[in-house]
């Protein structure tokens, strides 16, 4: 399967798809598709590339 997010880079900004309650996050490191996201109202988390696309987001 293809890495859905080998765009991110440390420090964007973004949002989980599915769960919006987790509020904007910021990338931590994306490294061979393990991506760390540290979520406002989730904490860090550990995302397969693989298998969610996350979305760009901006601060709002």
């Amino acid at each position: 399967m293809d890495d859905l997010n080998a765009f991110l880079e440390p420090g964007m900004l973004v949002t989980h798809p599915t769960q919006p309650d987790w509020g904007l996050g910021q990338v931590q490191s994306n490294i061979g598709g393990k991506i760390t996201v540290n979520f406002r109202d989730a904490g860090k988390v550990v995302l397969d590339g693989t298998r969610v696309m996350l979305m760009p987001a901006s601060e709002t």
